[in-house]
């Protein structure tokens, strides 16, 4: 559907504001009302800043800035690590209740969903009331906050909702949403990174109105089908619809930040072996098996390597992960320090589609499931190799559910729209 067929603005997209910080705040009265950085154990962790209080936010701490950064910014803040059980808990609360309103909830990642109310206002009211009914419930049931944006397509509700943090509520008239656009700055805009910011800047591009005025022939031959799309969004235009399928996951991945870099192979090995097991959990609690494998290695001065390899025959098996990871890290981290591992799992396929398991591997496959069922009962560490016992390697956790196949069956249709919101 176009943004011309639509005749009123029912696309809504709800954002939780400071989601992991609100929630500690939230539970812990003692935080309200100060600095709240959640990403790490403290200042001098390696680690980057999943969310920051808007407390913190006012020095000019914000996500994905390092932990040591943020520590010198805002050195009075509580840092605090990532709690993902309790995040995804408070999630399902809030898809819960936004799914009161209308079935068309597409969740996009552990904080934000765009909502389609089309058909709910008989019994609701318009698209604005229906979005001071959610923020009422959210706050009342939840005690957190949420911004909304009310428009008529996922791209400009998105811009919309980022606009008056925290719990501001933007509804963009349809027809204005080229104009609601235009004076914004050109980073606001749905696939416009650092690298394509500083290609627009040739062009004398500042704000997404300096863009929307291109033609789009002249960005094609800078970037592409890329170039033009680009345009179409600057002009508000986006036909991507909303829709409740679940999203095909199409990789696992699980990463880790060293406290002090390391050149032991026995520290890297082990360390592996831990984000091994994480990756082939999530596979397993997914149904899934992956063809490909691939392992990440920092040095000190933040170069980066990744190395991969397709496998005879799809796995979900921690052992198997780890000796191929094993063996693709094992030349590449002589002769430095290591900063980071991770380990990646892609091209992944349904179990069901396997044929049937026979033998040994069938004897190992029903131990392995007894394992996984001890850890989902007990927890993550209920159950563990003797040799990652203190190993610091945290439990994987994933913001965007679509990447989690644990929550996104693989072998549903992945509907087709634009990016998801950040």
């Amino acid at each position: 559907m176009t943004v011309a067929a639509r005749t009123r603005a029912t696309i809504l997209h709800v954002d939780l504001d400071a989601f992991f910080a609100a929630v500690e705040q939230r539970d812990r009265p003692e935080l309200r009302g100060r600095a709240v950085i959640v990403g790490g154990g403290g200042p001098r962790d390696r680690g980057v800043v999943s969310t920051a209080s808007y407390e913190a936010r006012r020095f000019g701490v914000h996500s994905a800035m390092p932990l040591r950064t943020a520590g010198r910014l805002c050195p009075q803040a509580v840092f605090l690590p990532v709690d993902g059980v309790k995040y995804a808990r408070v999630s399902r609360e809030v898809m819960a209740i936004l799914r009161r309103f209308t079935p068309l909830v597409e969740q996009v990642s552990i904080d934000e969903a765009f909502l389609d109310v089309a058909g709910s206002e008989p019994l609701f009211g318009s698209p604005a009331a229906i979005a001071l009914a959610i923020q009422a419930a959210i706050e009342q049931e939840l005690g957190l906050t949420a911004s909304i944006g009310v428009a008529s397509n996922k791209l400009v509700a998105k811009v919309a909702s980022d606009l008056r943090k925290p719990a501001g509520l933007v509804e963009v008239p349809v027809g204005t949403e080229a104009s609601f656009l235009a004076p914004l700055a050109i980073e606001r805009l749905w696939g416009v990174g650092p690298r394509t910011r500083d290609v627009l800047a040739e062009y004398g591009v500042r704000t997404i109105g300096d863009l929307a005025r291109l033609a789009p022939d002249m960005l094609e031959r800078r970037l592409g089908k890329h170039g033009p799309e680009l345009i179409a969004r600057a002009r508000g235009i986006d036909a991507a619809p909303v829709s409740d399928e679940p999203m095909e996951a199409k990789s696992v991945s699980h990463e880790h930040t060293f406290d002090v870099d390391t050149a032991s192979w026995e520290v890297i090995e082990r360390t592996l072996l831990a984000l091994s097991e994480g990756v082939a959990g999530r596979l397993r609690r997914g149904a899934v098996r992956a063809s490909t494998i691939a392992v990440k290695v920092r040095a000190s001065d933040f170069t980066t390597v990744t190395r991969q390899r397709t496998l005879p025959e799809p796995t979900d098996d921690g052992a198997i992960i780890w000796q191929t990871v094993a063996a693709l890290a094992r030349p590449q981290v002589r002769g430095i320090r290591v900063r980071l591992l991770g380990v990646a799992a892609s091209h992944l396929m349904a179990a069901d589609q396997l044929p049937l398991l026979e033998g040994e591997e069938a004897r190992r496959r029903r131990v392995t499931a007894a394992s996984d069922a001890i850890r989902g009962r007990f927890g993550a560490w209920a159950l563990t190799r003797a040799r990652l016992l203190g190993s610091g390697v945290a439990e994987p956790f994933e913001r965007d559910p679509n990447t989690a196949p644990e929550a996104r069956r693989i072998g549903r249709a992945r509907p087709k729209g634009g990016p998801p919101g950040s």
